[in-house]
């Protein structure tokens, strides 16, 4: 059976991460708080950032900016999205 967390961003018991995403403190917090779901979901939402705003993940700003906008999307806040693009129809 998947280990499971009460997550941040959907208030609800979810399957949790296998492991830390980061090390250190901020990789055990998401571990413990934050679902597989919303992770996935965070990284596919990060993608889309630093390639529709063409961000270098070598410029200190850019990677403050993404911790800033992960931390907003995995509390379930209002974050910045990659403009022009439009969610596929279901």
């Amino acid at each position: 059976m998947p280990r499971t967390v009460f997550c941040r961003k959907y208030q609800k018991e979810l399957e949790g991460l296998a492991a830390p995403p980061y090390p250190g403190p901020k990789g055990q917090d998401i571990f413990d708080h934050v679902s597989k779901q919303a992770w996935e979901e965070w990284q596919a939402q990060q993608t889309m950032l630093i390639n529709e705003k063409q961000l270098s993940l070598i410029d200190p700003a850019t990677r403050k900016y993404l911790q800033e906008e992960m931390d907003k999307f995995l509390a379930g806040e209002d974050h910045d999205r990659a403009e022009g693009y439009v969610p596929p129809q279901d």
